[in-house]
């Protein structure tokens, strides 16, 4: 069980015998917002946070609950009535969060903050909140529940740490609006990974790899009726055993699915066999650099085998689509880091090429190595989306940095490259069309969604 701070208890505002009315929300990015986000519907997938959540109310609260994704939908707190809410907030939402909570908290409605901001700043989120989910809340959030209806909410509740992820509830998926995503099914397998690079909240935020039993994914696989599904795992193959034994308990469902890996798919027949004959259509990879030097520098050495042609051939062989992402901003990047990158992306091939720039988020190496060099520029969260420069750059200048990241995803998505990755790779066409065409309105719009001058953030 979770092992909470004690506090002053909040009273609860519902008897047992009234129904509780819980309020789950998730705030809106600059990429995913209600009538006017970068992305339309046909970019988006259902994202599981809320409705997990959900589905851990303990049932003899019999509490009635809504969730509200502003991605999706509009979060008026003035007009939304509620016992108790619970907001997940990752960095770049959690000012606006905050906002959020301050509005619900005027009208004496209690507030729970969780998520990765919260888990990496337990103190910062405390200030805004009755109380705060550190980790992951499987078995912290029911008791916080527990505790509420009770009248003796505490402050703080942490994670277990001997969290298992077996015999958990399926989530809510049906409180969730499908209609305006394009990919409704979602699941995940396994939380956390196994590497430390510098810059990940993973290693920072969520400690230790688990997963669930391969049979609760495919039950749940089962009763969702998926025939295409996205895996939201942030490593799937962390643990080569069981990604193993997952790819072969998905080949007799016949489905179809995407997810994110490591370039070690690839050096792995067997997994990456497997991996076709279980239906994957699709796999994000994070190349991230193409120098040696910034790859060591960010701790990924499973990067150092790094013959990325080869990598991208092994996966198109096997009719998998690539997205692959890479990061500008490393101390080793020059001004001539962008178009090298930009070229191999066009020679390789890669069907789905996405750029960020390099992040230090907060609690991370990457910011206490910067932050001590006295390189931060900012600590305005909402910058911190991987399309701001939050931090001066050894190699150039912020605007540099800024204004040449720009310039590589409006060179990637002119239609001669699109032409000319497509039509060499000749992957997943039917999907692959759509999706660079999306992300060329991306790139040429950048301008409309994120506000371009870094310089902004240091007005806070």
């Amino acid at each position: 069980m979770p092992n909470p701070t004690p506090s002053a208890a909040v009273p609860a505002t519902a008897t047992p015998k009234q129904r509780l009315r819980i309020l789950l929300l998730s705030p809106r990015g600059p990429l995913y917002r209600h009538r006017g986000g970068i992305w339309k519907k046909t970019m988006r997938y259902a994202p599981l946070t809320l409705t997990t959540l959900a589905s851990l109310i303990p049932p003899e609260l019999n509490a009635d609950v809504q969730v509200i994704d502003e991605g999706i939908d509009q979060i008026e707190p003035d007009k939304l009535q509620a016992d108790l809410v619970g907001i997940s907030a990752i960095t770049g939402t959690s000012l606006r969060a905050y906002e959020i909570a301050a509005q619900f908290r005027r009208r004496d409605v209690p507030v729970v903050l969780g998520g990765v901001h919260p888990t990496l700043l337990p103190e910062e989120a405390q200030q805004h909140a009755d109380a705060i989910c550190v980790g992951y809340a499987e078995e912290s959030w029911p008791q916080l529940l527990r505790d509420f209806a009770a009248g003796r909410l505490e402050k703080r509740y942490d994670q277990s740490p001997n969290l298992k992820l077996t015999n958990l509830p399926f989530p809510r998926r049906e409180l969730f609006d499908t209609s305006l995503v394009n990919v409704a099914h979602t699941i995940e397998a396994t939380r956390g990974c196994i590497y430390q690079c510098e810059f990940c909240v993973v290693p920072a935020a969520w400690g230790k790899p688990i997963q669930k039993p391969v049979a609760d994914v495919v039950a749940d696989i089962k009763q969702m009726g998926a025939r295409r599904l996205i895996f939201l795992d942030l490593n799937l193959i962390a643990d080569l055993d069981y990604a193993k034994e997952l790819f072969s308990a998905l080949i007799p469902l016949k489905i179809k699915w995407g997810g994110l890996a490591t370039t070690t798919l690839a050096w792995d027949e067997e997994l990456l066999d497997l991996a076709a004959r279980s239906g994957c259509r699709g796999i994000l990879i994070g190349f991230e650099s193409l120098a040696q030097d910034s790859l060591d520098e960010m701790k990924k050495s499973f990067n150092a085998r790094r013959d990325y042609q080869e990598i991208v051939r092994r996966i198109h062989d096997r009719g998998i689509a690539i997205m692959g992402c890479f990061v500008f901003g490393f101390d080793h990047d020059t001004r001539d880091t962008f178009d090298a990158t930009v070229d191999f992306v066009l020679d390789a091939k890669i069907d789905l090429p996405r750029y960020a720039i390099m992040v230090p988020f907060p609690g991370t190496a990457a910011h206490r190595r910067l932050k001590a060099e006295g390189r931060i520029l900012t600590d305005n969260w909402s910058l911190y989306d991987g399309q701001h420069v939050v931090f001066e750059p050894k190699q150039m200048t912020a605007d540099e940095l800024l204004h040449n990241t720009g310039r590589a995803w409006r060179k990637t998505y002119s239609y001669g490259s699109i032409f000319k990755r497509l039509a060499g790779a000749r992957i997943q066409l039917p999907v692959a069309i759509p999706a660079n065409f999306g992300y060329r309105f991306y790139a040429h719009n950048l301008h409309r969604f994120y506000t371009c001058d870094w310089q902004l953030g240091l007005e806070t």
